[in-house]
């Protein structure tokens, strides 16, 4: 599904902008920029503060480059250790791989400041596209990629107004999906085992609608367990014993992800419980790795390779005609894909 609408395009920046905002000389701010001669660090400072507020990004290409892009796609990811981000850049390099452009990746670790730094780093070198995950970023973030004279790309998430094109799945419909299943399949004490999700906005998005499934069929949780950190089999199947030890009448378990959820599945296996009979167990991701398990646990597929390749595509096709780096405005644009529910052999059908 495609939806857009117009926007124009904010005018471009200049290291006045940044001179007048900061307070100091235009020469001042180019050294900062380009990380030379005697500045004090409280100048320093203030320049950059400056230029992030404004959204202002310096150009690194140098001399007669400088009125083009290179032929690099920044992509920015959370991180690699999660398994669900290896298969997105895949997607990516399975489009691009026939194109002369090449993707560069950084990792932002959920942190927003560091996406703020990998982002400024990359734009300075003005990409020929930027493909970033999520739609949440700091203001500092977005106001770089406003400004940015390049297609910009939010992967993974369309539950929300993108900067530019957006292209992945609805995280609410797939957390209502979820709980629509489990609730037609008769169970009704639910229990919801997930990370803390400050910054995990996709997972919290998820659980929302999974919340409001449950409440429009009359039913409330009836216990959760979060947790700090790494996911991990051992995360689940810890997790799993101490709800099941607090809420032993629990049948069913939804978990934030596969990780956790196989955890949980293997600790239910070793203490002879009826799955999916006496209890249900549901996780979120579509994991190939766990395909060796002795059930297979049900879950949801995120599309992640096609939201990659989409992605990457619409990169390509702009670089290609030209457009997207001079026109004077954007079309907002989401291309929502379609979660697919697979019950596995721990979900009743």
């Amino acid at each position: 599904m495609t939806r857009g609408s117009r926007y124009n395009r904010p005018p471009t920046l200049t290291l006045r902008d940044v001179s007048e905002a900061s307070g100091v000389s235009e020469m001042t701010v180019s050294r900062v920029l380009r990380n030379s001669g005697d500045v004090s660090a409280a100048t320093r400072a203030k320049v950059m503060a400056a230029a992030r507020r404004l959204g202002y990004v310096p150009n690194k290409i140098a001399g007669s480059l400088a009125s083009q892009q290179v032929n690099l796609v920044g992509v920015i990811v959370p991180s690699l250790s999660n398994m669900v981000f290896p298969e997105v850049l895949t997607g990516i390099s399975d489009v691009l791989d026939a194109t002369p452009l090449q993707p560069v990746i950084g990792f932002t670790d959920y942190r927003p400041e560091k996406e703020e730094t990998v982002l400024f780093e990359m734009l300075s070198w003005r990409p020929s596209g930027m493909i970033i995950a999520g739609l949440e970023h700091s203001e500092a973030s977005r106001r770089m990629l406003e400004n940015a004279r390049v297609p910009v790309v939010e992967i993974m998430d369309v539950d929300g107004t993108p900067i530019d094109t957006a292209v992945g799945i609805s995280h609410r419909r797939a957390g209502r999906m979820m709980a629509e299943a489990l609730i037609a399949a008769g169970y009704r004490r639910i229990g919801f085992l997930g990370t803390k999700m400050p910054l995990d906005f996709r997972a919290r998005k998820r659980l929302e609608g999974f919340r409001n499934a449950l409440r429009s069929a009359g039913l409330e949780m009836a216990d959760q367990e979060f947790y700090l950190g790494g996911s991990s089999i051992a995360k689940g199947r810890e997790m799993t014993r101490e709800i099941l030890a607090r809420s032993p009448d629990l049948d069913f378990l939804y978990y934030s992800n596969d990780m956790i959820g196989a955890g949980g599945l293997l600790y239910c296996i070793e203490q002879g419980f009826d799955v999916p009979g006496r209890i249900g167990l549901a996780g979120f991701n579509g994991l190939e790795l766990l395909e060796g398990l002795p059930r297979q646990l049900a879950t949801m597929d995120a599309e992640r390779a096609e939201t990659g390749r989409q992605a990457a595509r619409i990169i390509t096709e702009r670089a290609e005609t030209g457009n997207a780096a001079t026109a004077q405005d954007r079309e907002k644009m989401v291309i929502e894909l379609t979660p697919t529910l697979q019950y596995g052999d721990t979900l009743r059908r």
